[in-house]
């Protein structure tokens, strides 16, 4: 991995397939101490995480593997969620993913990082197979905002 890190087109495709999704924290999301459940949280970030591969390879991914996942903040319920996820680097049939997991308060201007991780996909065909990522063709216009 990583050799490929400053081409043009896998810049462009890291830049266009970054995505971001807010939630709700709502009680039944929450675990006996009013706060997101761990599992819940992770279900989320894979979601978040798996768009991120398909947006950046155009092709079908699963999930091979969660790394090193850390829990650094407690997320009450009432509070906002922000969800991020970006292409961090590309092997030949995975991509590794990192998802970062923002608390933000719904009645002031607070934010910090409660849990980040890394997960990593592999591109497969029809068959569920490992196949190439392909990561050096060039968006189209419509993908560049040129549309």
């Amino acid at each position: 991995m990583s050799d490929h890190l400053s081409n043009p087109h896998f810049l462009a495709r890291v830049e266009h397939s970054r995505s971001r999704m807010v939630k709700i924290v709502f009680p039944k999301n929450t675990n006996h101490y009013d706060t997101l459940f761990g599992g819940t949280a992770l279900q989320w970030m894979d979601e978040i995480a798996s768009i991120a591969a398909i947006r950046f390879s155009r092709q079908q991914t699963v999930t091979i593997s969660l790394d090193a996942i850390t829990f650094k903040k407690a997320i009450p319920s009432g509070h906002f969620v922000e969800l991020v996820a970006e292409v961090v680097d590309v092997g030949r049939t995975s991509m590794k993913i990192q998802v970062d997991v923002f608390l933000e308060a719904m009645d002031r201007d607070f934010r910090e990082k409660a849990i980040s991780g890394g997960f990593t996909f592999v591109a497969i065909d029809a068959e569920r197979k490992p196949v190439a990522v392909e990561w050096d063709k060039p968006l189209p216009p419509s993908l560049r905002g040129e549309e």
